[in-house]
């Protein structure tokens, strides 16, 4: 069970880590074995089911998405809790909302990840 202050905390880590683009300090949120999908991917890498796995790929995924958005922001607005889940719904630099449902191991990284849009 995650506790609402442990999602707290690393809510306002992984957001910190964004906004300051510093890629280390997202990298360190995802287990080596992580999964994500979003239609982000699909956008920036052209792979039509949006997925990215392993550590190694999200890394250079990541990368990109940094570099080809270089004003990169998002505002937190909520944190969800659920029993090995945490939502993040944030809002960017584009006034896009998202949502991100991270599945979370033990030791508190994200092991799994799916991203919604608002538009």
């Amino acid at each position: 069970m995650i506790e609402r202050a442990e999602a707290e905390k690393f809510a306002a880590h992984w957001v910190a880590a964004w906004n300051a683009h510093h890629l280390d300090e997202i990298m360190s949120h995802y287990t080596e074995d992580v999964e994500i999908a979003s239609p982000v991917v699909v956008q920036l890498l052209g792979t039509p089911d949006g997925r990215v796995v392993g550590k190694p790929a999200l890394r250079a995924y990541f990368a990109r998405g940094l570099a080809a958005f270089p004003e990169l922001r998002f505002e937190l607005q909520k944190v969800f809790v659920g029993t090995d889940t945490i939502v993040l719904y944030y809002v960017n630099q584009r006034g896009t909302t998202t949502a991100e449902v991270m599945e979370i191991d033990a030791g508190g990284r994200v092991t799994r990840m799916r991203a919604t849009y608002s538009g």
